[in-house]
């Protein structure tokens, strides 16, 4: 099976979507076609490269092999990747590839962006997280040790492939890591300008034992769901000056643990769906939301196995994260909150309001 997606921006950056269970056999054709007539660089995670390489059409020349974590989107790596493709004699009308999942995406897109000032740049995701959510929109970064994502561009890629095949050797803690995007979509599908209502929420709460079990076409169409409402946000708002930043649902939270935990004690769907539960409580008790909303929600989460956050940090130091995050603005600090079914709105704290939510 094979859905086809477009996103369509302003100035020409349209792009499509391929979202398939297609063999590895049509999947390199598809790269081969995008890439025609040009020399590239693949970008590879280790652990799909161990698992798929004999799988997959690609010269051993053409490879940068990039070790897997969080801790690796950072300026080394970045700066090797530009080496790399100096020394196979990229020039603008090349391309670059990612095959992973969002660091590599992530990271990829970022030296594309810079390399000549910006030369094609191909996502092959191959974890739930990255094909959900990463590798469309034009989110390109790398961290610091301070700050996630502090560094970074706005860079569409040239086309997206999506194979569903690379998840059936995806671990449970990665697919559910990407579970929590997945599940971030249906609290945030009314502000997304859809054409039709999708029903995510129900979607998921009714479909929840076959998208454990990963049966096809489920995913795929969980997949499609998910890019539907991405895109229509993404085709309103590129650069997040506005409606863009209800993607950011959960995220707040969720950079300040991943940053305070140096990347190690939490994957990033971990960390958001800790995020959203932390401010589905919030809302609840500020009265942003019902209590039968309050309840749907914490049932939605609970589904699949994921509880609110066991472990405390230090406020002081978690607020001083939120300080640096690249939505901040003015002194205050941005979260996005739950104020109705499906629905959020942006809020602004100050440092001392957002102590008090501790």
């Amino acid at each position: 099976m094979k859905q086809t997606l477009q996103v369509n921006i302003d100035n020409g950056k349209n792009y499509l979507i391929e979202i398939s269970d297609n063999s590895f056999e049509k999947l390199n054709r598809g790269i081969d076609e995008a890439t025609k007539g040009q020399k590239r660089l693949i970008v590879i995670s280790k652990k799909v490269y161990d698992l798929y390489y004999t799988r997959l059409n690609f010269s051993e020349d053409e490879l940068f092999i990039l070790k897997d974590g969080e801790k690796e989107k950072n300026y080394k790596n970045y700066l090797k990747i530009i080496e790399k493709a100096v020394e196979l004699g990229l020039t603008r009308k090349d391309a670059m590839v990612a095959v992973g999942g969002g660091v590599a995406g992530d990271l990829t897109g970022f030296a594309a962006s810079t390399y000549m000032r910006g030369i094609d740049f191909i996502q092959v995701p191959t974890t739930l997280l990255s094909a959900v959510d990463s590798s469309v929109g034009g989110k390109t970064a790398i961290d610091l040790a301070e700050a996630k994502n502090i560094i970074g561009t706005f860079y569409q890629p040239k086309a997206v492939f999506i194979n569903i095949n690379f998840l059936n050797t995806l671990d449970k803690r990665q697919f559910m890591s990407g579970l929590g995007e997945v599940l971030k979509y249906a609290f945030i599908e009314n502000n997304c300008g859809y054409q039709t209502a999708l029903y995510l929420f129900e979607f998921l709460t009714l479909g929840c034992e076959k998208i454990m079990q990963k049966e096809p076409l489920t995913i795929i169409r969980m997949i499609e769901y998910c890019l539907n409402l991405k895109i229509a946000v993404v085709n309103q708002d590129e650069k997040e000056g506005g409606l863009r930043k209800v993607l950011n649902f959960g995220h707040t939270l969720a950079h300040a643990l991943e940053t305070i935990t140096k990347y190690k004690k939490y994957t990033h769907g971990e960390a958001v769906v800790y995020g959203m539960f932390f401010i589905i409580e919030w809302a609840y008790n500020h009265e942003y939301i019902s209590y039968s909303y309050y309840r749907l929600s914490k049932e939605l989460l609970e589904k699949y196995g994921f509880k609110p956050l066991d472990k405390s940090f230090p406020v002081e130091k978690i607020i001083e994260i939120m300080k640096k995050d690249k939505k901040a603005s003015d002194g205050k600090i941005t979260f996005i909150i739950p104020c109705d079914k499906k629905q959020v709105k942006e809020i602004k704290l100050t440092p001392a309001e957002a102590s008090c939510m501790f």
